[in-house]
């Protein structure tokens, strides 16, 4: 059985004291939730008290990018060593605006999946299609390329904690969402595709999440699908009333 994720990518919101205040009210909603893994990514500056205000809780902290070198002269980036020091656990790897806004590439996605597996970080590659290419009638051939690149060299032996997140790019932050049965039909290809890059049985474990304006009122109806496994949420996973509520709805 796959275990159920639901991820909250904070983007460049809260501060230190912001993210705190978020936990304390988080916490208690979500208290008898342990069918569901639940992860927070806050800014790479809230890391650290993040992960302190959810030690002793069923709530990971996750980082939304990382660099795949251990150390280095690389200004401005943290590496998954860091990362393991401070005691994240999971961490967002290619998310679309990492490759819209800082040129990240299905190479670069490579680079950093592997690193985090190396890390015992739990990856979540982000993989998407933008409108015209969905329009086109080339989303399987967008996501055949990202995974095929994405998922090059790595052993299946050492795959297990692979999460994969389908963003279509069209629905993110514009109020659109796919349909469940679009949706659906995207996780179900991904799938396929991972059975053939690595193994079917890997294939069969690997948790593919939903991201693309995902809310409390369509939660239910995305997660309750057969290949689709949780969710990564944007700007409702700012308020911790409505991120509890899509949590709790995601299980239903």
């Amino acid at each position: 059985m796959r275990k159920p994720l639901i991820a909250a990518n904070w983007k460049m919101y809260k501060t230190p004291a912001e993210s705190i205040a978020f936990i304390d009210d988080f916490l208690p909603l979500v208290a008898n939730q342990q069918k569901t893994e639940i992860v927070l990514c806050p800014p790479m500056i809230c890391l650290g008290a993040s992960i302190a205000a959810t030690k002793g809780t069923q709530v990971h902290i996750g980082a939304q990018t990382m660099d795949w070198h251990d150390n280095g002269a690389y200004t401005g980036e943290t590496s998954p060593v860091m990362l393991n020091a401070i005691g994240a656990t999971h961490v967002l790897i290619g998310h679309s605006e990492r490759r819209q806004y800082f040129n990240e590439t299905d190479e670069t996605v490579n680079h950093k999946l592997k690193a985090a597996l190396a890390h015992k970080l739990v990856p979540i590659v982000c993989v998407g299609e933008h409108k015209a290419e969905r329009e086109s009638g080339h989303t399987n051939d967008v996501l055949k390329q990202q995974l095929t690149v994405g998922l090059q060299g790595i052993d299946p032996a050492a795959a297990a904690p692979l999460v994969i997140a389908y963003e279509p790019v069209w629905a993110i932050g514009t109020g659109l969402t796919a349909t469940p049965q679009i949706a659906e039909d995207a996780h179900q290809f991904i799938r396929s595709q991972i059975a053939e890059i690595l193994s079917p049985a890997i294939a069969a474990s690997t948790r593919i999440l939903y991201g693309g304006s995902v809310k409390p009122d369509n939660a239910a109806s995305l997660c309750c699908l057969a290949n689709i496994d949780g969710a990564l949420v944007g700007g409702a996973s700012l308020d911790p009333t409505s991120f509890a509520q899509i949590v709790a709805n995601s299980s239903l």
